[in-house]
């Protein structure tokens, strides 16, 4: 099955901090078919991101499929709070070049 990168579907791929306790990410998509495709194809969920991130899912706050915006949204509670010694990544906005490989398929 073909299939194409989200880096090359989204027109923003993101994170950063959502507090001291808490790093926000955000994809948007500025043609809706491309997001209802994505959507659809079920491969950004709560579970595929808490398996890219190796993380377990109670880390996972918040997972919105937000469709006002053609925007997929969620939030991973960090390990120690911001700015806490160990910590490493203050402005949480080095954490979203996971996303970019994310395959996704190209006929749903």
């Amino acid at each position: 099955m073909a299939t194409t990168k989200l880096k090359d579907l989204a027109s923003t791929i993101r994170s950063k901090n959502a507090g001291i306790n808490h790093i926000t990410f955000d994809i948007i998509f500025r043609d809706r078919a491309v997001f209802e495709r994505v959507r659809d194809s079920q491969v950004i969920n709560r579970d595929s991101i808490a398996a890219l991130y190796g993380i377990d899912d109670d880390r996972l706050d918040e997972f919105v499929v937000f469709e006002p915006a053609n925007a997929i949204k969620f939030s991973i509670r960090r390990l120690r709070p911001n700015g806490s010694p160990g910590e490493h990544d203050v402005l949480g906005a080095q954490q979203y070049a996971a996303l970019f490989e994310i395959e996704v398929p190209d006929v749903i």
